[in-house]
């Protein structure tokens, strides 16, 4: 990989007209933390699917092979990929030829691979997603170094219940369970709590065998992107040279301020956390850190 003075990564996600996910979040959130990010859309929609009804849903699956062709022409090389919600289960085919074409594997400066299986949330599968996606979407966390499941994804992932009332035990058995899918890293975000009042994030690190668990006082509103506006912290601040804990700070403190800066308007939760009041913390260093081991 040729010597850079700024990481590049190719951010595969879809494109929403209104509301703050996807590439809306994923552009600023890692532009603000240093790196370039070159957008793949995988599907174009007049707004996200979070709380709106009759929403346009354009599939761009054809366009992705034209598009990954002329990347491929032009020699572009990514310090990482970083994958989010797919428009069809055929893509998880074209993005897996992308990372077999496009990643580094020289034991020097790797590309990392991020995928972010977005499917589904509070114990249902998303209104575009299904089970064939399940399926398909196993097979490419096969490929990533790193996964960001939230809990009902990690469900989903392994083919387990959903049960809120999941202890430490069981969540650390699935964190480890999903590591033997591919990932070397695996965090599992809004994962549950011994205190009602506390969510968790937790993660696994097989390279060293440690589990890791940073916990937020639970805030009860429900705004689409917060998953991807996490995942996309996660990327930035690993790229930035942060560990797996800091990294899991970074994102939990964005995204528990960009809530609390949002939770007291007025204005629909649908439309997403008002990214733009809090973009500036990105920059600011992690003053006390707040992860465990698990």
């Amino acid at each position: 990989m040729s010597k850079r003075t700024v990481k590049r990564v190719a951010a595969i996600h879809d494109l929403a007209g209104f509301g703050r996910s996807s590439l809306a979040v994923v552009v600023p959130i890692i532009s603000t933390m240093g790196s370039q990010v070159c957008s793949v859309p995988t599907a174009v929609l007049s707004t996200h699917t979070g709380g709106f009804e009759e929403y346009s849903f354009v599939d761009l699956t054809e366009n992705m092979v034209d598009f990954f062709g002329h990347w491929k022409k032009l020699n572009l090389e990514f310090d990482c990929i970083y994958s989010g919600f797919l428009g069809s289960p055929r893509q998880v085919d074209i993005i897996s030829d992308f990372i077999d074409n496009f990643a580094v594997r020289n034991g020097y400066e790797d590309t990392l691979v991020v995928v972010d299986p977005v499917m589904a949330d509070d114990g249902q599968l998303y209104s575009t997603m299904d089970e064939t996606m399940v399926k398909r979407m196993r097979d490419l966390v096969a490929k990533a170094d790193i996964i960001t499941p939230n809990f009902t994804e990690a469900c989903f992932l392994l083919d387990e219940p959903y049960d809120t009332k999941a202890d430490k035990d069981t969540i650390k058995d699935w964190l480890y369970k999903l590591s033997q899918m591919g990932p070397e890293k695996v965090i599992i975000t809004s994962a549950p709590a011994e205190d009602p009042h506390k969510t968790n994030v937790v993660a696994y690190n097989r390279e060293d065998g440690r589990y890791w668990k940073v916990s937020c006082d639970y805030i009860p509103a429900h705004y689409p992107g917060t998953g991807d506006a996490f995942t996309s912290v996660i990327v930035g601040s690993l790229l930035q040279g942060d560990n797996l804990p800091i990294s899991l700070d970074r994102g939990v403190q964005f995204i528990t301020a960009a809530i609390r800066a949002s939770y007291g308007e007025t204005l629909p939760k649908r439309e997403g956390v008002l990214l733009e009041r809090v973009l500036g913390n990105l920059k600011m260093p992690v003053l006390v850190g707040s992860y465990e081991l698990l």
